[in-house]
């Protein structure tokens, strides 16, 4: 019987690639989702609300399309805009309690794990050297949801200490490294968001959070 690591190695690349372009649009789904949810506890318009949910799910990947030379993806692809939208007008119509506790947070996490990698390994096929295209990753993984706390007149998640960059940042590099070691993607790529996946839910789960800097006296 084969394992699942070989398995995945066998996965034909027209199959690997429909399932990233799932994943894509989940990712996307979810950030949407966390900008909408964030203007409906704002207490703002439904436009308002569709522009937050716009900008989050697809604000990184339009910063790291620009930065690595490519179409910006949302531009090209009829599919996202009518995403976000759509999640704006379900976050619109359902009762607020349907999306307290840590679920959205839970989600959030599948989507960071995801979202790295994909930018990570976008970045790779434009020819982007392995550790700028790891920092492409967090950038897809993180940038929308800076810019829509920054819109929104609150901290930043990169200016608090609990582990969310550093989860996007994990799975950035496992991607690029075992892309340049020539690793089979379809192993590395769900492996390397699962790892991702994995610090950013145990940050969840033991509010883990990377030590403030503190001055030393002399």
């Amino acid at each position: 019987m084969s394992s699942p690591l070989v398995a995945a190695a066998t996965i034909p690349p027209e199959k690997l690639q429909a399932l990233l372009g799932f994943a894509d649009l989940a990712g996307i789904s979810v950030y949407a989702l966390s900008g909408a949810l964030l203007a409906a506890r704002l207490r703002q318009t439904f436009v308002t609300m569709s522009f937050f949910a716009l900008i989050t799910g697809v604000g990184g990947g339009s910063v790291r399309d620009l930065l690595i030379g490519a179409p910006v993806f949302w531009v090209r692809d009829p599919m996202v805009a009518p995403l976000c939208l759509a999640v704006a007008l379900l976050t619109w119509f359902t009762p607020h309690r349907w999306w307290e506790g840590k679920v959205l947070e839970w989600a959030d996490a599948i989507g960071l794990g995801a979202y790295a990698v994909l930018g990570t390994a976008k970045a790779l096929a434009w020819g982007v050297a392995p550790i700028p295209a790891a920092l492409m990753g967090v950038i897809t993984g993180s940038v929308g949801g800076v810019i829509r706390d920054v819109l929104a007149g609150r901290p930043s998640i990169i200016m608090r200490p609990e582990l969310y960059i550093t989860a996007g940042a994990l799975a950035s590099a496992l991607c690029a490294a075992g892309t340049w070691m020539h690793l089979p993607r379809g192993v590395v790529w769900p492996l390397s968001a699962l790892a991702g996946f994995g610090l950013r839910g145990a940050a969840i789960r033991w509010n883990l959070a990377i030590p403030a800097y503190r001055a030393r006296r002399s």
